[in-house]
């Protein structure tokens, strides 16, 4: 089982776009993915899409807090 270690707060100042966009570049290079891709997914649409991305990539790793 996997541990989520980073938790992010998105009625925070955390939770705003630009500071999801980072975490999500930093744990891409970390991890080897292809970071042009997923920022190119998470910025395709709405902020909702944007968060459904972050999870989908992210989600095993992050907990977001609403």
């Amino acid at each position: 089982m996997k541990t989520k270690t980073i938790k992010i707060n998105l009625n925070s100042s955390q939770g705003n776009a630009f500071n999801l966009i980072s975490v999500a570049r930093r744990l891409s290079k970390q991890m080897g993915m292809n970071t042009a891709e997923i920022y190119r997914e998470m910025t395709h649409s709405d902020y909702e899409n944007l968060i459904k991305t972050f999870e989908k990539y992210f989600g095993d790793f992050v907990t977001l807090q609403r």
